[in-house]
């Protein structure tokens, strides 16, 4: 709270030139809060207020610090908002709020962006610039044909990746200066996000790495800590067999008793072995 708020008092000063210390200040909150659920959606309150009432340097950060607050997971209620500010009447602001649409959606096939990209297509179709920003969103919409993600968090959001977050950050750290940037002769930025990629999918392969399909449950994931028993971790599943997509609330367990995994968390690729207390059921 005290680091928000320290955040907060930079965006105090009203400026309108020399002001990339407060844009840094706002997606700095994104980055203070993206963590945990809870503050990221009181957050959300507060990017409200300085829409609101602040300069346009730090206008123009708002979309970028939503993106760092939901890289490769397309929540409604932010693509609801990038949406309204991709079409606000100042240029950086409306470019910023669709490569934010991109960045949320990297990866992730979602129907909804796809549409208000085709339609900002449209509607910008004389300006330039603006058409750029929405074909380098819609390339990050359908990042490796929806098969991949940008998300640094794994180990079911347990562990960030500072290299893949790093590497996110170039790319909307330069969107505080699109013009100069990726809009000109530094477009090369956008290679950075190479190293943020990974496969979403979950593998499973034997001990000797060899692709062995099994049987596995995919569903919401269910936050347990602290509960007693075993309760269960996944809520409305659907049973696959692997090779399976996980998104980035997604979470899996194994479907059959025949196999263990060797570890913990399903994701990526998984190296299982036979149940040495497994026993086939009577009469199968």
């Amino acid at each position: 709270v005290l680091r928000v708020q320290e955040m907060l008092h930079q965006c105090a000063e009203h400026l309108t030139e020399d002001a990339e210390h407060q844009a840094a200040a706002v997606l700095g909150l994104g980055l203070i809060t993206m963590g945990e659920d809870v503050g990221s959606e009181m957050i959300l309150r507060t990017f409200d207020h300085l829409l609101h009432y602040c300069e346009l340097p730090i206008k123009r950060a708002v979309p970028l610090a939503l993106a760092v607050m939901h890289i490769s997971k397309p929540d409604f209620a932010v693509i609801d908002q990038l949406s309204r500010l991709s079409h606000d009447p100042d240029a950086e602001i409306s470019q910023n709020a669709i490569i934010a649409l991109g960045v949320v959606s990297a990866g992730t096939n979602n129907s909804r962006v796809a549409g208000l990209l085709r339609q900002l297509s449209e509607f910008y179709s004389r300006e330039a610039s603006h058409v750029f920003c929405v074909r380098i969103a819609q390339g990050l919409l359908h990042m490796g044909k929806g098969l991949m993600t940008i998300n640094p968090y794994h180990a079911d959001r347990m562990l960030l990746n500072g290299p893949s977050l790093g590497a996110v950050l170039v790319l909307l750290h330069s969107c505080f200066d699109l013009k100069n940037t990726i809009l000109d002769k530094s477009h090369y930025l956008m290679y950075y996000l190479t190293s943020a990629m990974n496969p979403r999918m979950l593998i499973t392969v034997n001990q000797d790495i060899e692709w062995q399909p099994t049987t596995v449950r995919v569903g919401q994931a269910v936050e347990t800590v602290g509960q007693a028993g075993k309760p269960k971790r996944i809520t409305g599943f659907q049973t696959h067999t692997t090779p399976v997509l996980l998104s980035s609330t997604d979470r899996a367990e194994l479907g059959t008793e025949e196999v263990v995994s060797v570890c913990g968390i399903l994701e990526g690729v998984v190296i299982v072995k036979d149940n040495p207390d497994y026993e086939p059921e009577e009469g199968k």
